[in-house]
């Protein structure tokens, strides 16, 4: 069990689960990549999000007499800026950037944290936090520049489906934190969920063409396992190891995951054969330094 009690000191439990979540989601991007190459972006995402309500079900209607009136809609939101909409906008990111660089841009997460944080939830930002904000936009324009060759229709807007992730995920850890009191990670993981399960897994079977390229396509099967596998680890799973991590400590520490996500990302993406030009790497280095200024207590 995850202990919700509100520490805001980690401790060693929360570094091992820290440590855990971040194989789980930096592997996530390669297992997108082998879904794209039978299913489109919209199949991709309501797949995943299917497959995860699904092995969440159970536990959803096990705890829903738990929820009181006012947190329904902050579940729905969760849901949906949690869940729904970065698992379309990772895929949608993925069809012309690599796994390795969208692992890299989820980076920063931690940054829309903060920022979201002050202006919606009248929290405090210092002065580093700022810096390190600008700091990780510049290191993302970066790698959206990265390979182009200084040509301006060939710049890669597409890091930047990952960019509007991130500042879901920032609503996300802050409602989280802030406007959920009384349930636990797994509640919070699986009614969250299973709000939008409906809508995803409609819109899969007669929205898409998803049953007719299960029929025909030969390699489908794999990719369909990849994307269970997507929801169910590293949404289902790993979203209550991540919601409990926000209770436990605090957004800030829970978000650092995105320190160790690229490291995954990028191990799985040189395997997978991705090349990575000298402007990838500097890109990776001023995000994460962002990320590390901003979190910086001093």
């Amino acid at each position: 069990m995850i202990n919700n009690a509100p520490s805001e000191k980690p401790g060693l439990k929360a570094w091992l689960l820290l440590i855990l979540l971040s194989l789980m989601w930096g592997s996530s991007f390669i297992l997108i990549k082998a879904g794209l190459r039978v299913f489109d972006p919209l199949e991709v995402g309501s797949l995943r999000i299917a497959a995860a309500g699904v092995f969440l079900l159970p536990l959803a209607f096990k705890d829903i007499r738990k929820v009181n009136q006012r947190e329904w809609k902050y579940l729905l939101y969760i849901g949906l800026m949690g869940s729904l909409i970065p698992a379309f906008l990772f895929a949608k990111a993925q069809t012309r950037i690599d796994s390795s660089l969208a692992g890299v841009i989820n980076a920063l997460t931690p940054l829309f944290v903060l920022f979201i944080g002050a202006i919606f939830f009248a929290r405090k930002i210092r002065r580093n936090q700022y810096i390190g904000l600008i700091i990780g936009f510049c290191g993302t324009a970066l790698l959206v520049m990265a390979g182009s060759g200084g040509s301006w229709d060939q710049l890669n807007f597409y890091g930047l489906f990952v960019v509007a992730a991130t500042i879901c995920y920032g609503f996300n850890l802050n409602i989280i934190k802030y406007k959920i009191e009384s349930l636990k990670a797994i509640s919070i993981t699986s009614i969250s969920i299973s709000l939008v399960l409906i809508p995803a897994t409609l819109f899969l079977l007669f929205g898409t063409d998803f049953i007719s390229k299960m029929t025909t396509i030969p390699d489908a099967s794999l990719a369909f396992a990849a994307i269970t596998l997507l929801g169910i680890m590293s949404t289902s799973i790993a979203l209550v190891i991540f919601n409990g991590l926000v209770r436990m400590t605090n957004p800030i520490f829970t978000s650092s995951v995105t320190y160790l996500i690229p490291l995954v990302a990028v191990g799985w993406g040189v395997w997978d054969g991705e090349v990575l030009l000298i402007g990838h790497f500097l890109g990776m280095i001023i995000v994460l330094a962002g990320v590390f200024i901003a979190n910086a207590k001093k």
